[in-house]
């Protein structure tokens, strides 16, 4: 499997996933997050709790709020079935800062 960096830019992630699929990402990881239930995620207070590697999975629109379709690993039961929205297009929480694509 080879890998390769995407440009931090949302755009660019998007059309990743477009043509390829899933990407991984890096995502500061704040307080708040433990707490997410549902809508985009938009980091407000606690402390930085450490980063965490995360999958990409697309993107939509709510209430004219773009976000990213995220997939952790903390289980099902946590989040929407265990994903989660967050503002796409701010770099929000350094979430397309680091991304990873992968091809076989």
């Amino acid at each position: 499997l080879k890998s390769y960096n995407v440009y931090p830019d949302a755009v660019v992630i998007q059309k990743e996933i477009w043509l390829h699929g899933p990407v991984e990402a890096v995502l500061s990881v704040y307080a708040d997050l433990l707490n997410y239930k549902s809508g985009v995620y938009q980091h407000a207070d606690g402390e930085l709790l450490g980063t965490q590697a995360v999958r990409i999975l697309g993107w939509g629109v709510e209430e004219e709020t773009p976000y990213w379709t995220v997939a952790n690993s903390w289980n099902e039961d946590w989040g929407i079935n265990g994903t989660f929205r967050i503002i796409r297009g701010q770099n929000h929480c350094g979430i397309e800062s680091n991304v990873v694509a992968g091809l076989p």
